[in-house]
């Protein structure tokens, strides 16, 4: 790992992540979630204000990155929710079948190497009735924003960690098992609309 993955990355990861348009999308969808929760990708915890401690019995953060892990400390000491890490890819994940009632994908699935994988991951383990909760960037419907976001992508994934801006969220979902029974988009406002088309709703398995 370089020291630029290692040290500045998390830092500028919090900063993009952490915008007013980002934390309102956050807020859309986190409250929502209840029983014991997966969240994939949690970072530095930026989810964290926005559950609802009443209803969350217990919090699974997985997140491989020791930095970002790092970078949470301050969102954890300030939560009364119960967390723990799993500090692994999206790919592996360290639960039993059936185990989680809601899992929490935000501005996450954009950066997962192999992005089916842990999708067939996250269904083997939400329970059946539960809830998948998603807030994602990808691959918007304009010809000339995707045209821009096809040009963009192969540098931004170097430099953002492999965030891909034009991965097409909404097919990658329905197309893993789970059926989308809430969805809305919209391009985000003060977000450059190669990153800014946003989808977001909750799933649940077929």
């Amino acid at each position: 790992m370089s020291l630029y993955d290692k040290y500045l990355l998390p830092h500028l990861l919090n900063l993009a992540c952490n915008t007013k348009p980002l934390r309102y999308q956050r807020n859309k969808i986190i409250p929502q979630a209840e029983g014991r929760v997966l969240e994939i990708g949690m970072g530095s915890g930026l989810n964290l204000p926005f559950y609802d401690a009443d209803k969350v019995e217990m919090l699974w953060g997985l997140e491989p990155s020791e930095g970002m892990r790092k970078k949470a400390e301050p969102n954890l000491a300030a939560t009364d929710l119960k967390v723990e890490w799993l500090g692994l890819p999206g790919e592996q994940i360290p639960l039993d079948d059936n185990s989680a009632d809601t899992i929490v994908l935000t501005f996450t699935l954009c950066s997962i190497p192999d992005w089916q994988k842990a999708l067939e991951q996250m269904r083997r383990v939400l329970k059946p009735g539960g809830k998948l909760l998603f807030a994602e960037h990808g691959l918007a419907p304009d010809a000339a924003v995707r045209q821009k976001q096809n040009k963009y992508d192969p540098t931004w994934c170097k430099i953002s960690g492999g965030c891909h801006m034009n991965r097409p969220i909404v097919p990658m979902i329905s197309d893993s098992g789970f059926r989308i029974r809430q969805l809305k988009t919209a391009y985000l406002p003060s977000t450059p609309k190669v990153l800014g088309y946003n989808s977001w709703g909750y799933a649940e398995i077929e």
